[in-house]
């Protein structure tokens, strides 16, 4: 019987986040081994239960799932912490012996100290297993990746969709590599090529262009050459390390030097393309009044409930905090005439307090604003609370099916026509049962207002009658010149 080791250290980080990332948001999200983690991750539609699947598909491996741990994007990590789960992996891994290794990674993790820390992992696990045990990586499609990495891993792969609705494909796709060359079939090999640029993640959804046209381009080129895979990487515009840009990987069979010269042909290809289109990723957005002028303008028009307004700029996912005023303040200035829901802001003393005051309690509090006055002052409100909770649902949309959620309490506060979810966490409301937690019918809501932007479409697109993203002050703008990088040149941010 083979045996395969799993991995995953998956944690996206934002140079310009207020917030550092410690083990405790690893653990609160996601913390398992061995059989809990086959237990917590099957049926789920994620990497993890693709291995999952795998494993109880081929039962010629025997796999052991070393730490898998995430945290949702943050600040740096804290270096002790990050040193820690390397080093417990990497003791994993020397277990051994593997006939091969599969790890889960995000690409564009950083720590407090190590700004390249998937590539020191990968190092170390080779290392480990020596030169013969195969080694597959997969990435976020807005993965930053140091080149080096292709010494240490013999297959990568990356998503292919954003929202990212295909992480278990990716997996799949991975392992079933990984199988065929520990079986001895063929000798795969990968290769990065850095793009010098850096587009907004924001005109990143795969469903239109261009980036929908790059991922066609890449497969029909990975098709044409009978390459195993061909990945496009927007690249994290929000990072600031040495590797932070766009990049293309190609793997293929280390069978003989045309193969090499032909992946690395198909790399310059789809590269020049990208780069090519980098002033089609650049966009302008309304900002808070004028976006929400518009979805009340949708409103009149009888555009069915609820219209959404997306407050990119302080997207948990992409840096921010769910501090920033901006949006909720131009929502209360707007007074609105039907139901409207703000989700969310952070501050787990408000949450704290209202647990301990309980339902029906009216509570004269100010929202945003309270880890920096940075981008705004805090917003005065008086609510009345409606619903207390423990934040824990498990994923009812098509982004990571299944897997079980853990947000920290929450508390809905509302006030007329304006209801806002405060949490012990910042977090991004990209699934239904976010909604169900909180007692929430879309039907009964005219305007969602969210700190969010691209994976809330992919639960809520078809539920919104119409979305509109507009601009704020916050940590993850449009306008990347306005943002204080050390590593990444301002050649990358403006198109050429």
């Amino acid at each position: 019987m083979r045996r395969l080791a799993i991995a995953r250290l998956w944690h996206e980080a934002s140079a310009f986040s207020p917030l550092p990332t410690g083990l405790d948001r690893f653990r609160l999200r996601e913390w398992q081994a061995g059989p809990e983690a086959r237990d917590v991750f099957r049926g789920t539609a994620t990497e993890m239960g693709a291995a999952v699947a795998f494993l109880e598909a081929n039962p010629s491996w025997d796999g052991t799932f070393l730490r898998c741990t995430s945290a949702m994007p943050g600040g740096p990590v804290e270096q002790a912490a990050l040193d820690a789960i390397i080093d417990e992996i990497v003791r994993g891994v020397s277990d051994g012996p593997w006939d091969a290794v599969y790890i889960s990674l995000h690409g564009a993790i950083a720590g407090t100290e190590d700004l390249g820390p998937d590539y020191t992992l990968l190092k170390r696990v080779r290392a480990a297993v020596g030169p013969q045990v195969p080694v597959a990586v997969t990435f976020d499609m807005h993965a930053c990746l140091d080149p080096r990495i292709a010494e240490c891993a013999d297959i990568i792969v990356g998503y292919k969709t954003y929202p990212h609705v295909d992480m278990a494909q990716t997996a799949a796709k991975a392992l079933n590599l990984l199988d065929r060359m520990a079986r001895g079939g063929e000798r795969l090999k990968s290769l990065i090529l850095p793009v010098p640029m850096l587009p907004l993640s924001h005109a990143m959804r795969t469903a239109g262009d261009p980036m929908g046209a790059l991922v066609r381009l890449a497969a029909e080129t990975e098709t044409a050459r009978g390459l195993k895979d061909i990945t496009v990487f927007g690249g994290f515009a929000y990072a600031d390390t040495p590797w932070t840009s766009s990049s293309v990987t190609v793997c293929y069979r280390d069978e003989a030097e045309a193969s090499g010269l032909d992946a690395h042909a198909a790399a310059r290809e789809v590269a020049a393309e990208l780069k090519r289109r980098h002033p089609d990723f650049v966009l302008t957005l309304p900002d808070a009044a004028h976006g929400l002028q518009h979805a009340r303008d949708l409103l009149d028009r009888g555009t069915a409930w609820p219209v959404a307004v997306l407050e990119n700029a302080d997207n948990p996912l992409s840096g921010g905090a769910c501090d920033t005023p901006g949006l909720f303040q131009a929502l209360v200035d707007m007074r609105p005439p039907w139901p409207a829901l703000f989700a969310s802001f952070y501050d787990p003393e408000l949450v704290a307090r209202a647990h301990a005051a309980g339902t029906g309690t009216t509570l004269h509090v100010t929202l945003g604003g309270r880890l920096s006055d940075a981008f705004g002052p805090p917003v005065a409100f008086e609510g009345e609370i409606v619903r207390l909770t423990d934040g824990r649902f498990s994923n009812t949309g098509p982004m990571e099916y299944g897997r079980p959620e853990a947000i920290g309490r929450t508390v809905l506060l509302r006030s007329g026509n304006i209801s806002v979810v405060v949490g012990e966490t910042p977090q991004s409301v990209n699934d239904p049962a976010w909604c169900a937690l909180h007692g929430i019918d879309l039907g009964d809501i005219a305007l969602f207002c969210a700190k969010a932007k691209n994976h809330f479409r992919a639960s809520f697109e078809h539920l919104c009658g119409a979305i509109v993203d507009v601009e704020t002050p916050g940590p993850a703008p449009t306008d990347l010149t306005r943002l204080p990088y050390r590593h990444v040149p301002p050649r990358f941010l403006v198109p050429s």
